[in-house]
């Protein structure tokens, strides 16, 4: 097979064996389609047995160089996304017994580690209490943050929910999240409370439980048009960060951060952390230990018999 029906065959394994994402799934193609365009015209590509170190060489030699039309580069976190793409194309062969270049001998750079944004409990209160509760937009925007907030979910996550999911008198739902990995959700007082309200308000029988209430209202398919988008939930944060003026962009994810953040300070331990996260792995959720060390220091200041 050629190496363009080798990736075919590797994204359909993706789907299929490894239960990935229609989204991971566009990524890793989107990467492979783009490491074959450069190929065509700088190191021509047949098989997959072609890609060598000296292939792959020039190929990061391009993406360290590359310059769009608007004069932007690629991050070196986002170079690495690419050639991970590939080494796991070139796992994938392997496990197929075909002649190609070992994944292992290709070496990722380590990356400076980004800081971790989250917001400090002044901040968090700032903006819960942004909306304007008394309109029932407002009232939803209420209920999203305090979810948000309550269960750490990914933006993803939350607006595929419906509310036929949602225990409220159990204070709990199941998800299925990223890697398909299904986890049980859990409800603060505060959430169940301003999602009550928010239920209670709505005048319709739409499946969604978050809903737009801007555009033209379509209720076929059972609200499926009126349900909100990932993109329309950041826009909506957004719009309070700049209300309340607050130093920190406070995205979908950095309050995801914050539910860990509050959780680890008030001392609840990593695995917990990680289970309730849905991290696959204990290392995905270590980035956290900023918080933990914060403990440690207090610790140590009121407890050494050095400090004063």
């Amino acid at each position: 097979m050629d190496i363009t029906s080798e990736i075919e065959e590797f994204l359909e394994y993706l789907e299929i064996e490894r239960n990935c994402s229609l989204l991971t799934i566009r990524d890793y193609r989107h990467y492979l389609e783009k490491f074959l365009a450069w190929s065509n015209d700088n190191y021509p590509i047949t098989k997959p047995k072609d890609v060598n170190l000296e292939c792959v060489r020039k190929y990061r030699i391009y993406l360290s160089r590359y310059c769009d039309d608007k004069g932007l580069t690629l991050k070196k976190v986002t170079q690495n996304y690419y050639v991970i793409a590939l080494r796991a194309f070139l796992r994938f062969l392997v496990k197929k017994d075909l002649p190609v270049l070992a994944p292992e001998k290709i070496e990722l750079p380590k990356v400076e580690s980004r800081s971790l944004k989250f917001l400090d409990r002044d901040q968090l209160d700032r903006l819960l209490n942004s909306p304007e509760i008394s309109t029932s937009q407002g009232l939803r925007d209420k209920a999203l943050l305090e979810m948000l907030f309550s269960t750490g979910l990914r933006v993803s996550e939350l607006v595929k929910l419906n509310r036929g999911q949602i225990n409220l008198e159990r204070r709990e739902f199941g998800v299925i999240g990223k890697g398909q990995r299904q986890r049980v959700v859990f409800l603060s007082d505060r959430a169940v409370e301003w999602l009550e309200k928010y239920l209670a308000g709505r005048q319709d029988d739409y499946k969604p439980l978050f809903i737009r209430y801007a555009g033209n209202t379509d209720g076929s398919g059972g609200g499926e048009k009126m349900r909100l988008t990932a993109r329309s939930v950041e826009r909506i944060l957004d719009k309070y960060v700049k209300k309340t003026r607050l130093p920190v962009k406070a995205t979908p994810h950095v309050l995801r951060h914050s539910f860990a953040t509050d959780l680890l300070i008030n001392g609840a331990d990593l695995r917990s952390v990680q289970e309730l996260l849905g991290h696959k792995n204990i290392s995905t959720t270590q980035i956290y230990t900023h918080v933990t060390n914060q403990q440690l220091r207090e610790v140590h200041k009121a407890f050494h018999s050095g400090n004063k």
